[in-house]
C-alpha cells in the first residue's frame, strides 16, 4: 500500500487476552483467517475487507470511553465459522484516542480515507454514533460525493444541544463544503423524533423510513442500501430484547432484521464503509449485544461474497430486460439472473437500484416513488 503503513501511527494493536482469550480456534473459524494487528502491523495489500475499531465516546457528553467494546465484538466474530475462506480480511486494531474529541475524529478519518483510497471495504466498530462524522469525513477529504444511509431510532439533528452524538447529522448534512448527494434514514421511531425534523428532511429530498415500515417491507431497503457508499448503524435502532446493551427502547429492529440489512450492505458494489456504533459493553448482558453485532458482521461478509458474483449492467445477457412507459417516457428495468436484484433506467440513461415492486407499479402505468425521488435529485 505504498507509504500507507503510516496509518499504523494512529492505531493501537489488539490486546491478545481480550480478543483471543484461552480458547484455541480451529482452521475454519474467522479468527484464523483474519490477519490481525497483535504484534506486527499486517500487510493489507491483498486484503479486501479491513476492520478498524474506535473507542471514542466523549461525543455522548459523559466523557467515558467505549474501552473494550470493539474487542468484545471481535472476540465473538472471530469464533464464527468462515464460509468464504478465499476472502482476505485484515484487522488493524483500534484508533488511538486523541487529546480531544476532534483529534480522534481526525485520526479515524485519516485511517478510513487511506483504506478507501486503496480500494478496501472498511468495517468500523464504534464508539458513539457521532464517530460517523469521521467516517463521512474520509470521503469529504477525498472530495467524493456520496450517498449515505443511517440506521437509528433517532434522527440526530438536535439544534438545542451541544452533545455531538445528538446533533452530528446537522454538521454532516448541512456543513460546507458538502459532499452528501443523498441521505437515507432507516428505522426511526416516531415518538423519538420531532415532526419538524421529518419536514426538514423531506424539504432536503432525503428519505426516511419509520421502523414499522422497515419491518413490514424489509426487502424494500435493499435498493436503498445498494445505492449507498457509506452506512452507519446505531444499535439504538434495535429493541432491548435483540441488543440488551441498548437501553433506548423495548421496541425496534430485531436481530434478524439487522443481519438482513448488513447482508444487503455487503452485497452493494457501491458501499465501501460500514460503521456499527453505540455499543457500551458495561450495559450488556452475557455479551449478547456483542454476539449480535458479530452476527451482523458475518452477514456483511456473506453479502460481500455474494456481490462478487453479480454481473455488470453492460453484460445484458446476464439480465432480463423489461420495457414499459412512465409518464410518456420509455423506461427500462433490468433483473439480474444471478442475484434476482432489479435496476431501473432514468431519462438521463443512468441506472439506479430498485425493487420488483417498483417494476410492478410501472407495468401498471403507475410511477414508482423511488423513480420520482431519483428524478428530483438529478
Amino acid at each position: 500500500m505504498s507509504d500507507s503503513l503510516l496509518i499504523a501511527d494512529f492505531l493501537n494493536p489488539l490486546p491478545i487476552p481480550v480478543v483471543v482469550g484461552d480458547e484455541e480456534l480451529n482452521d475454519m473459524q474467522m479468527g484464523t483467517k483474519i490477519d490481525a494487528y497483535f504484534h506486527q502491523f499486517p500487510d493489507i495489500t491483498e486484503a479486501e475487507i479491513v476492520i478498524v475499531g474506535i473507542t471514542e465516546e466523549r461525543g455522548t457528553g459523559n466523557g467515558v470511553s467505549a474501552g473494550e467494546a470493539p474487542d468484545l465484538i471481535r472476540k465473538n466474530f472471530y469464533r464464527l465459522f468462515n464460509w468464504h475462506a478465499h476472502l482476505k480480511i485484515a484487522d488493524i486494531g483500534n484508533v488511538k484516542t486523541g487529546a480531544s474529541l476532534n483529534d480522534t475524529y481526525a485520526a479515524a478519518k485519516a485511517v478510513i480515507a487511506e483504506l478507501i483510497a486503496n480500494h478496501k471495504t472498511v468495517i468500523v466498530l464504534g464508539g458513539s454514533h457521532d464517530n460517523t462524522l469521521a467516517q463521512y469525513g474520509a470521503y469529504a477529504q477525498r472530495n467524493q460525493i456520496v450517498e449515505a444511509t443511517c440506521v437509528d431510532a433517532f434522527i440526530n439533528l438536535g439544534t438545542g444541544t451541544n452533545i455531538r452524538s445528538e446533533n452530528f447529522l446537522m454538521e454532516m448534512l448541512t456543513g460546507e463544503p458538502n459532499f452528501i448527494r443523498h441521505y437515507n434514514h432507516i428505522g426511526f421511531q416516531s415518538y423519538f423524533v420531532h415532526p419538524s425534523m421529518l419536514q426538514t428532511m423531506d424539504k432536503l429530498r432525503f428519505d426516511c423510513y419509520r421502523v414499522g415500515v422497515v419491518r413490514e417491507r424489509l426487502e424494500e431497503m435493499e435498493p436503498v442500501i445498494r445505492n449507498s457508499h457509506m452506512m452507519s448503524i446505531d444499535i439504538a435502532a434495535m429493541s432491548y430484547a435483540a441488543a440488551p446493551a441498548n437501553r433506548t427502547s423495548p421496541n425496534g429492529l430485531n436481530g434478524e432484521d439487522m443481519c438482513t440489512l448488513t447482508r444487503f450492505a455487503g452485497m452493494s458494489s457501491n458501499l465501501n464503509s460500514i460503521g456499527i456504533y453505540g455499543y457500551n459493553a458495561k450495559n450488556d448482558t452475557d455479551e449478547l449485544t456483542a454476539i449480535q453485532i458479530a452476527h451482523m458482521l458475518w452477514y456483511f461478509v456473506d453479502g460481500y461474497n455474494k456481490s462478487k458474483t453479480e454481473a455488470r449492467l453492460t453484460e445484458r445477457h446476464n439480465f432480463n430486460e423489461y420495457h414499459t412507459k412512465l409518464a410518456e417516457v420509455d423506461a427500462l428495468f433490468l433483473q439480474s439472473h444471478k442475484t434476482g436484484r432489479w435496476w431501473m433506467q432514468l431519462p438521463n440513461q443512468k441506472f439506479v437500484a430498485c425493487s420488483e415492486a417498483d417494476y410492478r407499479l410501472a407495468s401498471h402505468n403507475e410511477i414508482p416513488e423511488r423513480w420520482l425521488r431519483a428524478q428530483e435529485r438529478d
